[in-house]
């Protein structure tokens, strides 16, 4: 089935592109041209001829490579970031400043000091701000979600969810030779299972222990990791992420007192994949929506900067998965077991 939305005609809500990225041209462009109140009205590339040719190949009317001078448009009320990792706090402070609404790429940053600082400054100036965590959105996801709400598996006792993929030849790059600029398979896929898994169970990691490797593309960060967390209910989770496995399934299993759910092909970015409870009275094969992720994700951030609802992962979000995946890196770094530091993190 296909989720559909219900949309008032607005103006058109102009979002620009602080990056020329792949992401943006895979999913984000066709998902803001989605939305029947949003258009792209520009595109940022430090790199003046990847900005031209972006924009021209994409149809976009302007395309800058000065943030200051983009920020300064009138045609821009929003901005999507979605440069590499340690840009991310400057553009949308800058943004912020600006006025306008954010809806940022994960992880929000380098540092949670950098992300709380987003989060609460985007608050003191009135202006939206979202994580771009797509799975989330996803109708295997919510129907998951929704089992778990109704008891379907009783009190969780475990969670095990394994992401372990084949990084693709083309977004290699930084991701598996730069630290400083966020690059590893913690920062890039590590925060996308704790937002996952807190989405699930609506409660937080407490402490995690890990190891991670290099098993045969990371160049100074790790490209495979395994940890374990402790939920705030006593729930254990077991998460496996690498950039290395050609043939691996993508999934999530829930383990409760009442019965078990296993989620299959789940873990990407198209919809899709199984979703199977299994309890006392058989196996049942659970049915669920197979709308776009991306476009349920940027109609719930732009119905939020017309003042109706939230996005569907807010600032929050995006700031506590990155506190958990910095906890799994220092624990895989150190052997030893780290409090998640939720220090500074909004109420």
């Amino acid at each position: 089935t296909t989720e559909i939305y219900t949309l008032s005609l607005h103006d058109a809500l102009p979002i620009s592109l602080i990056g020329a990225s792949r992401i943006a041209s895979n999913h984000m462009i066709d998902a803001i041209r989605s939305q029947p109140d949003a258009q792209i009205a520009s595109v940022l590339s430090a790199d003046a001829q990847r900005a031209e040719s972006y924009a021209a190949t994409h149809g976009i009317p302007q395309y800058f490579t000065d943030l200051d001078t983009l920020l300064a448009q009138t045609e821009c009320d929003a901005v999507y970031i979605s440069t590499t990792n340690e840009k991310h706090h400057p553009q949308a402070m800058k943004a912020i400043a600006a006025g306008k609404h954010v809806l940022c790429e994960k992880p929000l940053a380098t540092s949670t000091t950098d992300a709380v600082e987003m989060v609460t400054q985007a608050a003191k100036r009135g202006v939206v701000f979202g994580t771009n965590h797509h799975l989330r959105n996803g109708g295997a996801h919510i129907a998951m979600r929704d089992l778990i709400a109704a008891g379907r598996v009783g009190k969780v006792l475990s969670v095990r969810v394994y992401h372990a993929v084949s990084l693709p030849e083309q977004l290699r790059g930084w991701r598996i030779n730069d630290a400083s600029a966020g690059g590893g398979v913690i920062p890039d896929i590590t925060v996308h299972n704790v937002d996952t898994v807190r989405f699930l169970l609506d409660e937080d990691p407490v402490d995690v222990i890990a190891k991670s490797t290099t098993s045969g593309l990371g160049e100074g960060v790790e490209d495979s990791v395994m940890s374990v967390w402790t939920m705030a209910s006593g729930t254990m989770v077991q998460s496996h992420e690498s950039f290395t496995h050609s043939f691996a399934r993508t999934g999530i299993e829930i383990h409760g007192t009442d019965g078990s759910i296993y989620a299959q092909n789940i873990m990407r970015q198209e919809p899709g994949g199984s979703v199977t409870l299994i309890d006392m009275q058989g196996e049942h094969e659970i049915a669920f929506d197979t709308h776009n992720m991306y476009h349920r994700a940027l109609h719930r951030f732009t119905e939020a900067t017309r003042g109706r609802g939230a996005p569907s992962a807010d600032g929050i979000d995006g700031v506590k998965s990155l506190a958990v995946a910095l906890a799994v890196r220092e624990a895989a770094q150190t052997g030893r077991t780290r409090t998640v530091d939720y220090s500074g993190v909004p109420q």
